[in-house]
């Protein structure tokens, strides 16, 4: 995936780790992890060899202090690697089967189609395939028919006759999250689901769909819609990022990655996450600096070399610039953000990335975040740096975990890597019930008392998805491939809460009160 750039020159100023589990063997992991080998750790790290003695000590002393966090991760990328080809094939199959048997009604159906001769080939791309998102959870309808659209101009019609004042949307309102989290399962879809459900399910104005560069891969890979609430006269921006996608080994090996790019005076950033965005590469880091540091001309001139060709697609200026379009476009919009697992990431980083570029009008007009199972995107820096610019003098950044859920609790969050969350956590548990907080319970799931109450927890989960059709309606009925998923959960609890049905559940099954914008 990717290519061994050892020439790689760091930038004026660099500070980075990169974590490279293709460039040694097990036996490499093995003499690191037990005796702390300096050769063999030289050959899964690499660090800018022009620092001061002191910050590459300090970048020694983090891989050192805890470095069983980091043969974990490689040992985890590696099996990762491994699986790459099967995982995708697996997909393909999986995809395909699945949209066989409901483009025919089921087996049934597709027994009597073969009798028949009758049997309808689903074609990948078309309006009516599905993915493996949509097969474990089937809703595409916001919450009680509840319309954006005609809210807003009962909004409208009742303050036209009364005064003149403008009714904005309220922010944390639960039919906003419920449409966040709804967009955010959404964008597993190709581009014409996506177009027919936003159109003539939500009622809503499809303005892009795009496919933009993600340099961790290598190709185009990082899927962003966006739609307005109405085609003129807009109140509402929505931009929803694609998540990890189940069988993309790539998706998942960016989850268990824990290279860091550092912004002076800032913080550090997860370096996969950034690349995801189509901002640097790792095989040239001086890219990160082109997009993310101050330079003088000379220097930049120097970090723009070998920038991959690709990345004008990249996904922040390709967003960033339809944003700046919509919002002169409608006056009186605002936009949030969204996305499920790393989609989450990435719906986070996108305003990051806005301050650091001091998009300051941009940013006034931002509604809020709201991600689901997202995993952390940098240290303790970052969060304190976004705190004064996201939750003051309201809370604007809203984060939901669902109960075990293994993505928001990665990367690993210790004293080695720091990587921390920050935002408001919503943190629901398997009965639905909601706590807000800084963190979510358990941050780094390991341990015996831990693994023995994941997976209790995940036979009551197997149990209430059995009977969720009968206590809440049939609105809530967990299909035969979600209660497979369910299965797969009491081997691997973590993996089953992180699907989006049990995210859409707590959204619409949590306390009935709207979010409450509250000072810090």
């Amino acid at each position: 995936m990717h290519q061994d750039n050892s020439g790689s020159n760091p930038g004026p100023g660099s500070n980075y780790l990169i974590v490279r589990p293709h460039r040694g063997g097990y036996r490499d992991l093995f003499q690191y992890g037990v005796r702390g080998d300096e050769t063999s750790k030289n050959k899964f790290l690499e660090r800018p060899d022009d620092h001061s003695d002191r910050t590459t000590s300090v970048i020694n002393v983090q891989a050192d202090d805890r470095r069983w966090v980091i043969v974990v991760s490689i040992l985890v990328r590696k099996i990762i690697g491994l699986l790459r080809t099967p995982m995708e094939y697996t997909g393909l199959v999986v995809d395909f089967v699945l949209n066989l048997l409901s483009a025919n009604g089921g087996l049934l159906g597709l027994v009597l189609g073969l009798i028949k001769a009758k049997v309808v080939i689903p074609e990948r791309g078309s309006v009516d395939f599905v993915s493996t998102i949509g097969q474990l959870d089937g809703r595409i309808d916001l919450y009680k028919g509840w319309s954006f659209v005609e809210q807003l101009v009962c909004m409208e019609d009742s303050v036209s006759s009364g005064s003149s004042r403008r009714v904005g949307i309220e922010p944390g309102s639960r039919g906003l999250v419920d449409l966040c989290v709804m967009a955010s399962k959404l964008a597993y879809e190709n581009a014409k689901v996506v177009e027919n459900v936003v159109s003539l399910h939500w009622k809503m104005n499809l303005v892009e769909f795009l496919d933009c560069w993600n340099d961790y891969q290598k190709q185009m890979s990082t899927q962003v819609f966006i739609l307005t609430d109405k085609e003129k006269d807009a109140d509402l921006i929505l931009i929803s990022f694609r998540g990890t996608e189940p069988f993309d080994a790539d998706d998942w090996g960016t989850d268990f990655d824990y290279s860091w790019y550092e912004i002076p005076n800032v913080g550090k950033l997860h370096m996969g996450f950034i690349e995801a965005m189509g901002l640097g590469t790792r095989d040239y880091t001086p890219t990160f600096d082109y997009h993310l540091v101050e330079l003088n001309s000379s220097e930049k001139e120097n970090s723009q070399k070998n920038l991959p060709e690709m990345v004008e697609r990249s996904a922040y200026y390709a967003v960033r610039e339809t944003l700046k379009r919509l919002l002169a476009e409608h006056a009186n919009a605002k936009f949030v953000v969204t996305g499920h697992s790393l989609g989450g990431a990435l719906a986070i980083l996108f305003p990051t990335l806005l301050v650091l570029k001091e998009e300051t009008e941009m940013m006034r007009r931002l509604l809020g975040v709201y991600t689901f199972g997202q995993p952390r995107i940098g240290n303790r820096e970052i969060g304190s740096f976004m705190k004064a610019k996201l939750n003051h003098p309201v809370d604007r950044y809203f984060r939901v975990v669902y109960c075990n859920d293994l993505v928001p609790r990665l990367p690993y969050d210790d004293t080695t890597f720091l990587y921390k969350h920050f935002g408001v956590c919503l943190y629901y548990d398997s009965f639905y019930n909601e706590t807000r907080a800084e963190d979510e319970p358990d941050p780094n799931p390991y341990g015996m008392r831990y693994a023995v109450l994941a997976h209790v927890n995940a036979v009551w989960e197997l149990v209430r998805g059995l009977i969720m059709g009968f206590i809440y309606g049939p609105g809530y009925r967990e299909g035969w491939f979600r209660i497979l998923f369910r299965l797969v959960g009491l081997t691997i609890p973590g993996l089953s809460d992180h699907c989006p049905t049990d995210y859409v559940n707590s959204v619409r099954l949590g306390p009935d009160y709207d979010l409450q914008m509250s000072p810090l």
